[in-house]
């Protein structure tokens, strides 16, 4: 498996990733404070400038109301 960050398999969770947080009407801002991050790590993500892990992403799925699976499909 290819470990890039710019991996077709990566982009997709992103742009899933950042569809549901649009979705569910929050800016990077509301959602960096929601995850006790900083904004721009909200936006190195959706950037696809930054590896996210399992734990991470769960945290997403949580305050975006979306469940895990539906943003690694």
């Amino acid at each position: 498996m290819e470990k890039t960050l710019y991996s077709k398999e990566h982009k997709a969770v992103v742009e899933r990733l950042k569809k549901a947080r649009v979705k569910s009407g929050m800016s990077q801002e509301e959602a960096s404070i929601k995850l006790g991050r900083s904004q721009s790590y909200v936006s190195k993500i959706e950037a696809g400038q930054r590896r996210i892990d399992v734990v991470q992403l769960k945290k997403f799925a949580k305050i975006y109301s979306v469940k895990i699976d539906s943003l690694i499909k």
